[in-house]
């Protein structure tokens, strides 16, 4: 990891206008629990609605889409890039430094409150907190990298994400049973499930097939982005 590289990206990344997008969802996500703490519903099921539909299926892949792309996407869109591929640098130090960062900074914005909301709703009772918060971690990580390779492999990186996460993702990932084996969102639930002693988290992906799935796709990213980026030139358009 190399320090310079992970502290302009870092600025890169909240230092426009997309950090305010950034820190919107973690505030929705405590004022929906702040908000619905206090209901008549049954609250093992709300906290499971809120977490698990809302925050694990929604806002976790928004934020990994954000950071994801923007830790690369926009340097190589306006050209900047090149003063960073100048470096006397390895390609796989460069890209394995902003998926750190990227990895870092989603699991800030979605995990830490993702946490807070368990602990809001629930408590600590039944470990749902803890699990879902595992759940948030692992597959913030495994959108990260996915995301990040978009944003070396295409300009349309946002939308090509948009359209993984919400038709993948939310419509087939999420109701054919065939598809939800390469679904992120179910590998995090299944590690979800693994730790909460309390309530139904139905997860379709078995514990062992989730983790294997996690770290090949993580580490297939990641080698992949890297030799692609290595691919550019300093005059290339890709």
């Amino acid at each position: 990891m190399n320090t310079t590289v992970a502290r302009l990206t870092a600025r890169g990344l909240f230092g426009r206008r997309r950090v305010l997008i950034l820190l919107a969802v973690p505030v929705l996500l405590l004022g929906v629990a702040l908000l619905t703490r206090g209901s008549d519903l049954d609250r093992l099921d709300l906290v499971h609605k809120i977490l698990g539909t809302l925050a694990l299926g929604t806002l976790v892949p928004v934020i990994g889409l954000v950071v994801g792309t923007g830790v690369i996407a926009t340097e190589i869109e306006d050209g900047s890039i090149v003063y960073l591929l100048a470096k006397p640098l390895p390609r796989w130090k460069i890209i394995t430094t902003k998926l750190a960062v990227a990895v870092g900074s989603t699991w800030l914005l979605s995990a830490v409150p993702m946490y807070v909301a368990g602990l809001i709703l629930y408590g600590t009772g039944g470990r749902v907190a803890l699990g879902y918060t595992v759940g948030a971690l692992a597959s913030g990580a495994a959108y990260s990298a996915v995301f990040l390779l978009l944003g070396v492999l295409t300009r349309h990186a946002v939308i090509a994400g948009l359209a993984y996460a919400l038709i993948w993702e939310s419509l087939i990932g999420g109701y054919v049973s065939g598809a939800q084996t390469l679904s992120i969102q179910q590998w995090g639930l299944s590690l979800t499930e693994s730790i909460v002693t309390e309530g139904a988290v139905i997860a379709p992906v078995e514990l062992p097939t989730a983790l294997c799935l996690l770290v090949v796709v993580v580490l297939g990213a990641t080698a992949y982005a890297s030799v692609k980026l290595a691919g550019l030139t300093l005059g290339s358009e890709e």
